[in-house]
This record gives C-alpha cells, structure tokens and sequence, in this order.
C-alpha cells in the first residue's frame, strides 16, 4: 500500500511537473513573439514618455488657457514640436538640393578648379608634407586624384549617406515619439494610476513611491545635463556671434551635442580660440578666450545647481547614472541610466533601513530581557 502510494505520488508529481514546463514554455514563447512584436515601438514608447514627464508642466498650464481641454493642448505641443523639427529640414534641404545640381552640373562641364596650396602648408607640423602633396594633386590632376583616393572617397561617401540616412531615421523616430507624448499627456493621471498599480503588484508597497521618482528623475537630468548644455552652448555660441566666428550656428549646434554627451565643452571651444589667435588680434582673441572659457568652466558651477533638484536621491547617483546610461545606450541611457541608479540607491537605503530597524529591535528585546532579570534579583533579595 505504501508502495503504491509513493508510486502514485510520484506520478503525480512527474504529471505536474510536465504540465507546467508545458506551460512555461508556451508562455516563454508567446513572450518571444510579443516582444518581437512590440520591439520597433520600445524606443519611441521609451521617449514618448520622457518627452510626456518633460512638457506635461507646460501642457497643464496650456489647458487651463485651453478652458480644461487637456487632448487639445497636448496635441497643440506634439504639433509645435514636430513643426520645430521639420521647419529647419525643409529649409535647408532647398540649399542642399541646389548645391547638389550645382556640383553635378560642375562635374559634367570639367569646370571643376581647385586652387593650389600655399608653400607655407608644407611646413606645417606632423601632417604639412603629406596634406602638400596630397592638395598639389587635387589641384594639378584632379581626376588621376580621384583614381588615386577612390576607395577613401567611397568610404567617405558611405559614411556620409550612412549619416543622412541616421538624420532621417532620428527625425521619423523623433516626429512618432512626440505623437506618443500626446497620448500620454492626454492621459497622464490614469497612466500614473496604473504603472503605480504594476509597480506595487511587482515589488510591493515600498514600489508606491517610484513612479513619482522616476518623473523626478526624469526631470532632474533634463535640468542638469540637456539644460545645463542649452545654457553653455548659449552663453559659448553668443561669443562665436559676438566675435564674428564663421560658423557659429554649426558650431554652437556641435558644441551643445558635446555638451549633452557629457563630453568638456573646450573640445569644441579650443580649436576656435586657436582660429582666433591666428586671425584676429591679441585683444579681440583674449576677450573671445576668457568668455569662451568661463562659457566652458560653467557647468562645474550649473550642475550641482540643477542636477538631483526635486530628488531625494544624490546628485553623484543621478550624474553617474547619466554618463553611464550615455556610453551604454546613447541619448536615451542619458534618463535610463539615471533612473535605473536612482532605484537602486532607494532599494538600498530601504535595505539599510531594515537592517537598522533589526538591529534596534534586537537592542529593545536584550534591553528588556536585562532589565526583567534585574528585577527578578531584586524580588529575589
């Protein structure tokens, strides 16, 4: 009878045990599937929310102009901000197409005239020799030039339709992103309501309080990191002005992506000065050097200012989190790598916290047992 009870038993368990590697396993693929499903949307999702916790401020105080119609200033924001990011594409892509026809037409009439270098380039340090040759070339026998460079002029070609190709890419996934923030900020309080509900039913009640900080977060690395970089490619890109650099605008516009990098703004600051020096006098130069330079000093001031604002998490914890999510992940590493830290130093003081809270309750009980065993020789006596 045992025997066959224990036969019994463990059939049962070797059934159970069947059907639930069955179950797994179909759950693990229908999770397969759902993700490569879902997959081209992770990254719009992903920024469509940060951008929602970004405008959501401006959005509330657009609907109360709006007399209460939140879908309405939601989708007014999404419209300015996609019409910011086509408007200067359309601009420019006119130009690009008339300087396209223009080479074409150049290159078919032979009317292509490079002018030779100076003999001063050849005295140029490291790189003079080889850039003399190389330019005297280009200028004397173009085509026996571009035979001679093909295969880097082909690489060079690659990489910049690879370029063009990414702009485009950036601008599709930026233009469907800012349409996701319309639905989220359409429906910012249900949204928070339900990943508040997802958040406790997947880490409990200490959960409650992560989706305020992952907004605050949010909000926290826009201040410190992309804020801070407007404001030095502001403050620096007004000096290019000023003082007359030619390309300021591409330049201000590089020298903010830099900043935004997490990258010293005196990557792009100090070629200028260097253009400065050889082309303007002393005067004009050491002007343009120290506002250029406390322009690019500035962040070690701005930073602790802005960064961590809002949290109750450490500004170090926020930054590292940043630079850290931004070598892993590019831009968008930038919000997730901060968020990812900021949890897991809560996680980490809740631990701590229960540690002590043991600790305490530990001292109290030996506290107490002392004292009734005092008491017990006093009685005793």
């Amino acid at each position: 009878m045992d025997k066959q009870s224990e036969r019994n038993e463990s059939k049962l368990f070797i059934s159970n045990m069947v059907e639930s590697a069955i179950r797994i396993g179909l759950i693990f693929v229908l999770l397969m599937f759902t993700y490569d499903i879902i997959r081209p949307f992770i990254l719009p999702v992903i920024w469509g929310a940060i951008i929602a916790v970004a405008l959501l401020p401006l959005t509330q105080k657009l609907q109360r102009a709006y007399g209460g119609r939140r879908g309405l200033a939601a989708t007014t924001i999404a419209l300015l901000g996609i019409a910011l990011l086509v408007t200067p594409l359309v601009m420019v892509s006119g130009s690009i197409v008339d300087g396209a026809t223009h080479a074409l037409d150049v290159l078919q009439n032979g009317q292509v005239k490079i002018p030779g270098p100076k003999a001063s380039v050849a005295d140029w340090p490291l790189v003079g020799d080889k850039l003399y040759e190389v330019w005297t070339l280009f200028a004397t026998n173009l085509e026996q030039a571009i035979q001679t460079f093909m295969p880097q002029i082909k690489s060079a070609l690659t990489s910049l339709l690879g370029m063009v190709g990414g702009v485009l890419g950036s601008l599709l996934l930026s233009i469907l992103s800012l349409a996701i923030a319309a639905g989220f900020m359409t429906y910012s309080e249900s949204l928070a309501s339900g990943l508040q509900t997802i958040a406790i039913r997947t880490a409990g009640e200490n959960a409650k309080s992560w989706t305020t900080l992952i907004a605050a977060t949010i909000k926290s690395v826009l201040l410190g990191v992309v804020g801070v970089a407007a404001i030095q490619a502001l403050l620096i890109g007004a000096g290019f002005f000023v003082f007359g650099v030619p390309a300021a605008g591409l330049l201000t516009l590089i020298l903010m992506i830099l900043c935004i990098a997490q990258l010293p703004a005196l990557l792009a600051v100090l070629p200028v000065i260097g253009y400065m020096y050889m082309t303007q006098d002393s005067t004009t130069a050491t002007m343009f050097t120290v506002w250029a330079v406390v322009g690019a000093l500035s962040e070690n001031l701005l930073k602790p200012m802005f960064m961590g604002r809002g949290v109750d998490v450490p500004m170090p914890v926020i930054l590292l989190g940043a630079i850290g999510g931004m070598l892993f992940y590019g831009i968008v590493g930038l919000f997730l790598g901060a968020v990812i830290l900021a949890i897991w130093y809560e996680l980490f003081v809740w631990w701590l916290s229960i540690e002590k809270a043991q600790q305490q309750e530990e001292m109290a009980e030996l506290k107490e047992e002392g004292e009734q065993t005092e008491s017990g020789h006093g009685a005793g006596i």
